[in-house]
């Protein structure tokens, strides 16, 4: 890829709204667009933690396996935000793995070296990036007591609820949530079971709160859903 489409690319970020237009130049040159295929791993737990990604198209969830082998989704990533950035303090290998949902993603890859080297010449970049840090910080932190203090259906309803704030769309009085999650998905996300996560969803269906189907949650009134 051109680098000046590389620079746009990198142009809808709104963390590099804190970088120079020659910085921008120069993450554009760092930067390697790639391609990578539904349902493919990223990377996973022990390889070397040498790469940022930003995510451009497609989702992405991060995760890691209980000793048992069960998987526990952490995160999932939407675009326009990064991932994979713990090499920037200090992880040398990965502790989890990326892999992508049901859709082609495309990201951009830099290396950690040459970002570091970035954030070492502007400091509101450097500020920038530690802020995300500490919002997931306290992401995990707010998840890990829900799984304490809430029980299983109070967790998938809030998990709903969040994700429809944050990117649904709103159709008239009712709001409407594209994902790409089975639920399987929910419930590695919110630590329940897909038997669980099915019958909360059927139980908000016939109480008329939502109506859903494959890649797709309507809330037909925010607040009720409770």
């Amino acid at each position: 890829m051109k680098m000046d489409k590389k620079r746009i690319f990198l142009e809808q970020f709104p963390l590099f709204s804190y970088i120079s237009d020659q910085e921008k130049s120069d993450l554009a040159a760092m930067a390697e667009y790639r391609v990578i295929h539904k349902h493919e791993m990223i990377y996973q737990p022990d390889e070397p933690s040498d790469t940022i990604f930003f995510l451009l198209r497609g989702s992405v969830k991060i995760g890691t396996h209980s000793s048992d082998g069960k998987e526990v989704i952490k995160a999932l990533i939407h675009p326009l935000a990064m991932f994979g950035e713990l090499g920037l303090v200090g992880e040398e290998k990965r502790k989890d793995f990326a892999q992508v949902l049901k859709e082609d993603i495309q990201v951009l890859c830099i290396k950690i070296e040459e970002f570091k080297y970035l954030m070492r010449e502007n400091f509101d970049l450097s500020n920038r990036v530690m802020m995300l840090f500490g919002n997931r910080l306290m992401e995990a932190e707010e998840k890990l007591e829900s799984i304490i203090f809430k029980d299983a259906r109070t967790r998938i309803v809030e998990f709903i609820r969040d994700s429809v704030q944050k990117r649904g769309q709103r159709i008239g009085y009712e709001m409407l949530l594209k994902h790409s999650l089975t639920h399987q998905d929910i419930a590695n996300i919110t630590c329940t079971s897909r038997q669980t996560v099915t019958l909360v969803l059927n139980e908000l269906k016939k109480s008329d709160l939502i109506h859903f189907n494959r890649g797709r949650i309507l809330v037909r009134d925010m607040a009720r859903l409770t």
